[in-house]
């Protein structure tokens, strides 16, 4: 029987929702569930955690995080807000309180100094503002989530310079179950960060290790560096978009050999050839039919890197390297010079092409 993955909602509804519990129950309402039109179109029915009415003109309340059956680390969090209401002014203020991040580099949607607030909720926030005030009051939303900065430790958020805690997010209000889109969208921002700073030549990392080299091994510069994770293809697509002109990929083997045969989503639940490429690029240099079938039986590309050496097969990770910046070059048509290094896992180089040793050195890296 199939099974359907229960949707969830965003973090922008979760404030939206308290922004309406708090004003409701200004008005003398105090609901144990409202209704949110999302973006999209649809009615959320969010519970409420509690509401507390401090005074005549300022109102606590908060919303449990339920991100559905989608994998989400701010799934089951409290988020807060404080609003204050105002007869002096028609304005609606949104602030960060704690755990909320602040803004501190220029090209993101919020502008620097700002609450990390992306436009999709600040649009929620405002429509229940002005369903439930009308043109009557302003406010000021003070967003607080006693979590936010224990949990921005594992976002981009720091990457992107957003400090102090998580960002408000979400394009349409609602989870969806697994939304690669969700995390796609927090990954292409990245480019714009490090656009908006004048750079046009950009160093792509699927993972830790890719990242870990650049900084230890090759003196590279942190804000030139993206992460793509699994979504090569994807922000290949994005950095073509915002007329990036060089990339460098520093990735593991078994990471970036997938890029070589032409697999831009490198999930291994989507595409998980690895050994059976580097088997095929082994035999093009001459690896004897025992070569290759011992690649082909080991588990990881570590394991096959022991059976390459052994048998002497020389010059191959240059190849591949080659192979990967042809092949990513060719997915964005030439619109892009792309360079590539590959690593073991502990960030020793095993291939370079010559597009990255070019690349590299326009970006000052420290391999002779």
């Amino acid at each position: 029987m199939k099974k359907f993955l229960k949707s969830g909602f965003t973090t922008g509804t979760c404030v939206a929702a308290a922004t309406k519990a708090a004003l409701l129950a200004h008005k003398g309402s105090y609901l144990n569930t409202v209704n949110i039109q999302a973006l999209s179109g649809e009615i959320l029915s969010i519970p409420i955690e509690h509401v507390e009415k401090k005074s005549e003109n300022e109102i606590f309340a908060a919303v449990r995080k339920d991100s559905g059956d989608d994998p989400d680390i701010t799934n089951g969090i409290i988020i807060e807000v404080k609003v204050l209401i105002s007869a002096q002014h028609k304005d609606i203020i949104i602030k960060a309180g704690t755990g909320v991040g602040i803004v501190t580099r220029p090209g993101l949607a919020a502008k620097v100094g700002q609450p990390a607030v992306n436009p999709g909720p600040r649009k929620m926030i405002t429509n229940v503002v002005k369903e439930i005030l009308k043109e009557e009051y302003g406010c000021e939303i003070t967003i607080i989530i006693p979590r936010g900065v224990e949990l921005a430790k594992k976002t981009l958020n720091p990457i992107l310079g957003i400090e102090g805690g998580l960002s408000i997010i979400g394009t349409s209000g609602i989870v969806r179950p697994m939304s690669e889109e969700a995390f796609k969208d927090s990954l292409a921002p990245q480019i714009d960060v490090a656009k908006a700073k004048g750079l046009d030549t950009l160093i792509f990392v699927p993972g830790k290790i890719g990242y870990d080299a650049c900084i230890d091994n090759f003196g590279l510069r942190a804000d030139a560096i993206v992460q793509t994770s699994n979504f090569i293809g994807f922000m290949l697509e994005s950095a073509a978009e915002r007329k990036i002109q060089n990339i460098l990929f520093v990735g593991h083997l078994g990471k970036l050999i997938k890029v070589a045969g032409g697999i831009f989503h490198t999930h291994n639940r989507v595409a998980d050839a690895r050994l059976e490429i580097l088997a095929v690029y082994a035999a093009s240099l001459g690896a004897s039919t025992g070569v290759v079938r011992d690649i082909l039986n080991t588990t990881t590309t570590e394991a096959a890197i022991e059976i390459l050496e052994e048998n002497h097969i020389e010059g191959i990770y240059d190849l591949i390297a080659q192979r990967i910046s042809y092949r990513a070059m060719r997915y964005v048509y030439n619109e892009i010079c792309i360079g590539a290094v590959i690593t073991s896992l502990d960030g020793t180089i095993l291939g370079i092409d010559e597009n990255a040793k070019k690349i590299g050195g326009v970006l000052g890296w420290n391999i002779k």
